[in-house]
C-alpha cells in the first residue's frame, strides 16, 4: 500500500477540492404568491409546492400594549 513520502501542500489539497466550493442557491418566483423561493422546495411564504398547500404557514399574533 502506498504511503505519502510528504506533507501535501495546502494549494495542492485545494486544487483537489475546487469543486467543493458553495454556490448562491437557485432561486424561481413560487406561480401562487409569486415571492422568491428556492427550487424544488415549498414556498416559505405561502407554503404551496407544485400548486398545492402542503405546509401551514403559522400567522404572527400581533402583540397588545398595555
Amino acid at each position: 500500500m502506498g504511503v505519502p513520502k510528504r506533507k501535501v501542500s495546502h494549494a495542492r489539497q485545494g486544487d483537489r477540492r475546487a469543486h467543493l466550493a458553495i454556490s448562491v442557491p437557485h432561486l424561481e418566483a413560487c406561480p401562487h404568491c409569486h415571492q422568491p423561493k428556492q427550487v424544488h422546495h415549498a414556498c416559505p411564504v405561502c407554503g404551496y409546492y407544485a400548486g398545492r398547500p402542503v405546509v401551514e404557514i403559522k400567522q404572527e399574533k400581533p402583540q397588545q400594549q398595555a
